[in-house]
């Protein structure tokens, strides 16, 4: 190809060969061989293509229906998960853009991943497919902002050297103080994990350490790259996008901090440089293979339970698009799957109603149901993906009856109830209405209090006449031992409690949740992230 493409399109030359007008690629077998685009008011420049089959892979791809306020950065951005991103060139007056990826491999993973899961920019749905042109040329000079951009981000995606002396825009890239991003996260109807910004921001270089905390509550994180430009473009990608469907939207800044001090690894703070640390909340510290794990810095942390949020096939990839706003995380959709296996149990103990009561810190469980044949397994049906992914990340590995519980994705999609007239002992029950359920209203609290099983519970609708001697009686009656009570200062309607282990807090859990303290009052119990 001799021609040159250049940035904005201000004027395109009519006739048969236009490429341009209206959709660009909707009909290649119309003898399309150029297309001229004026830009700012310079000589045409000519851009041949060759005349190619419908939907012949190249690993040019054509962007449309764009929104109008669109940058560079957003739609380099959709290409980032699948490969090194080579050249782009925006058609802003059209609401157009072409994508230059490094191989035609890579463009047809992404091409395959977005006809599978709709893309969006900015709530709009945009359209994929191939170019007729096998490599896009541009004008340099003229394509600056572009070419800034681009190379800001082939610095992240191959760790060279930060920007050379390229001149840079100022809505492009600017010069980043700290390696250090301060992540707020707005409508937060799911619960996010630490594990799940780990995935995301892996992303964009090695994350070394992360800090989660609420404040004015919201659920905030603080995030440390080894490298500013690495920050920097994670902020310049990320910033703005929703990690599952319309709803938790990240907002980001960088932070005045240089480095995070982390002293424990546990589900609220890791330092992924640091594997031996303890987890401060009186459990051992992670054992030498997890801690391994850590150290090898994988972007899906290889922790018993805490599976990727993605219940599907690349499951990095297509998470990196998902974190970019592009699409809602597959698998973690309320469409995901709704049945967990739960196996290992202890069947001269486990009841329907146990179950029902465990798993329901993490979601509201519509039917339960224990194998007849194979009592020390169960299947459980939550109300949806979100919830299962939730609770299996939280619940594989724990103790439940003195033994280590495995939970997994069943391959069923329902739970089915016995044929009526059926006795099956008790076996099969179904929650759909129950009035226990914790998540029923939308943006309740309960969603911003979800912590994994812990030695201290949180207590809550004691009612006055209740005291401390009265609570410590009846936890000890579980079969445990209370190491620590305390009522909340400003509200003796809620307290921690400490058990001394986390076998026994499940334990009390699943005995004294709802468990009648009289006066109507129905007492309430959670798992806490705090120790007393």
């Amino acid at each position: 190809m001799d021609g040159i493409v250049t940035d904005v399109a201000v004027g395109v030359k009519r006739g048969s060969d236009e490429l341009l007008s209206g959709s660009v690629l909707s009909s290649p077998n119309s003898n399309m061989s150029s297309m001229v685009v004026t830009a700012n008011g310079n000589d045409s420049k000519k851009f041949k293509g060759e005349d190619k089959m419908d939907g012949a892979p190249s690993r040019v791809l054509h962007i449309r229906k764009l929104p109008g306020e669109v940058t560079e950065t957003e739609v380099i951005a959709l290409g980032l998960p699948f490969g090194k991103v080579t050249n782009i060139l925006m058609l802003k007056g059209k609401n157009q853009a072409f994508l230059e990826l490094a191989t035609e491999e890579a463009a047809i993973t992404m091409v395959n991943y977005y006809s599978a899961v709709t893309p969006h920019l900015r709530n709009q749905p945009i359209y994929i497919q191939y170019s007729n042109h096998k490599e896009l040329k541009t004008d340099n000079t003229l394509n600056q902002r572009a070419q800034a951009v681009l190379q800001a981000v082939t610095a992240v995606q191959t760790a060279n050297t930060p920007l050379s002396g390229t001149a840079v825009s100022e809505s492009a890239v600017t010069p980043a103080q700290s390696p250090v991003l301060r992540i707020i996260i707005d409508n937060m109807y799911y619960p996010v994990t630490l594990d799940v910004l780990h995935q995301i921001f892996s992303k964009f270089g090695a994350v070394l350490k992360i800090i989660t905390f609420t404040k004015n509550n919201q659920f905030q994180a603080l995030l440390q790259y080894g490298d500013p430009v690495n920050a920097q473009q994670a902020k310049l990608a990320l910033d703005g996008q929703n990690i599952y469907n319309a709803c938790c939207t990240l907002r980001i800044d960088f932070s005045k901090l240089v480095n995070l001090n982390v002293k424990y690894n546990n589900d609220k703070s890791r330092d992924y440089t640091r594997p031996d640390l303890p987890s401060g909340d009186g459990q051992p510290a992670l054992d030498p293979a997890i801690a391994a794990a850590f150290a090898k810095e994988t972007s899906l942390l290889a922790v018993p339970g805490a599976l990727s949020p993605l219940a599907i096939p690349n499951a990095a990839a297509a998470a990196a698009a998902a974190a970019a706003g592009r699409v809602g995380m597959p698998g973690v959709s309320a469409g995901g799957n709704t049945v967990l296996l739960v196996s290992n149990l202890n069947e001269e103990m486990v009841t329907p109603q146990s179950l029902f009561t465990l798993f329901g810190v993490y979601g509201d469980v519509q039917r339960v149901k224990i194998l007849y044949n194979k009592k020390d397994s169960a299947l459980i049906q939550m109300a949806d993906g979100n919830q299962s992914q939730l609770a299996m990340n939280h619940l594989n590995g724990q103790k439940m009856y003195g033994k280590i519980i495995r939970v997994t994705l069943s391959k069923h999609q329902t739970v089915q109830l016995p044929r009526e007239g059926l006795d099956d002992q008790g076996l099969t029950k179904d929650f759909g209405n129950s009035p226990l359920h914790r998540f029923k209203k939308p943006g309740s609290k309960n969603f911003q209090n979800i912590f994994p099983p812990s030695a201290t519970l949180h207590l809550s609708n004691i009612p006055p006449s209740v005291a401390e001697e009265d609570l410590r009686t009846l936890f000890a009656n579980t079969g445990g031992t209370v190491k620590a009570f305390k009522f909340f200062q400003r509200d003796h309607k809620m307290a921690l409690l400490q058990m001394a282990t986390v076998e026994e807090a499940i334990q009390a859990l699943i005995d004294l949740h709802n468990y009648n303290l009289g006066e109507n009052h129905h007492l309430r119990v959670s798992f806490s992230k705090s120790t007393i």
